[in-house]
């Protein structure tokens, strides 16, 4: 299992921007796809972007695809979320995860998570 700790959070405008980063211990992290999840006050966890562990290969959420990025640095192990236009319904803690799978549009996380940071977006 790798470790995650998720930074970057913070409290923005409707409009703007933030990059969460998600760096990883262990060697193995190269290896691993990864993914980004978010849960708002009262929701269940919901999933925000996929990535493959080349980088290759990326799947993102409808309510935040064209507005969101995901990649990753497998030399630094860190998966990134740069995340544009933000509105106010993106307001959640957002998690990290690894071994993020996604089969028939249903994502799958067979591997450990961040413990999250806080996006509030301001209206």
């Amino acid at each position: 299992q790798v470790q995650l700790v998720e930074s970057g959070g913070g409290l923005v405008q409707a409009g703007g921007s933030l990059r969460l980063s998600c760096a990883a211990s262990g060697r193995t992290f190269s290896s691993r796809s990864m993914g980004w999840f978010r849960q708002a006050p009262g929701q269940e966890r919901e999933f925000v972007a996929q990535i493959s562990w080349s980088g290759g290969s990326t799947y993102y959420a409808d309510s935040v695809k064209g507005r969101f990025t995901i990649s990753r640095d497998n030399a630094k192990n860190t998966v990134y979320l740069q995340m544009n236009s933000l509105k106010p319904e993106d307001t959640a803690v957002y998690y990290c995860a690894a071994d993020v799978t996604v089969v028939a549009g249903t994502p799958r996380v067979s591997g450990s998570w961040g413990q999250g940071t806080q996006v509030t977006v301001s209206s």
